[in-house]
């Protein structure tokens, strides 16, 4: 693997369970922590790791694709995603999947992935007026509160350098004890 594809990786092992990233929030996401990858290299690396099983490609409501790990059961989930302010929750539910494989190896075929993305409206979109009501770019509190908005990259990314530094030290402690012991 090249180092950029194992830095596009390294990326997605260490977010946070539940955040997605598109290509451009990725590059943006490497930007912050001082890597250089190029766009194209980026967008070349996903579509190779989405290919090969790795990453897992998502269409949600914001009209481009985003990426996350592809975990296998049990981690298996779906998204619920509001398509005003774009929030994503994840789900699990088992009966999705076993109908999928059920009905895959029906038809002889072998199941790749299975994903149920459900399409919603959070409730204060919908006590505000919404559709005609609420201006496009308009976000519910939960999802400003949850960082769905532009400053979500620069705080993933900084969480995700404190928490390399906390598993650094912490490496570093268990080092220091077994050689003192």
């Amino acid at each position: 693997m090249t180092p950029q594809r194992q830095t596009i990786l390294h990326a997605f092992q260490k977010l946070p369970r539940g955040d997605h990233l598109s290509a451009e929030e990725l590059c943006d996401f490497l930007q912050q922590r001082g890597e250089t990858v190029s766009l194209s290299t980026i967008y070349r690396s996903l579509k190779l790791m989405t290919r090969m099983g790795i990453l897992r490609e998502l269409e949600l409501a914001e009209g481009h694709k985003h990426y996350e790990l592809n975990r296998p059961h049990p981690h298996h989930h779906h998204h619920l995603v509001c398509i005003q302010c774009n929030r994503t929750l994840e789900f699990k539910n088992d009966s999705v999947l076993k109908q999928s494989l059920k009905q895959a190896e029906k038809e002889g075929l072998q199941l790749i992935d299975c994903q149920l993305t459900v399409m919603t409206i959070c409730p204060e979109a919908i006590r505000l007026g919404w559709p005609s009501a609420l201006p496009s770019n308009w976000m519910c509190a939960r999802a400003l509160s949850e960082g769905h908005d532009g400053d979500r990259i620069a705080a993933l990314a900084a969480a995700t350098v404190a928490h390399e530094s906390q598993m650094d030290a912490t490496e570093a402690d268990g080092e220091r004890q077994s050689a003192i012991e």
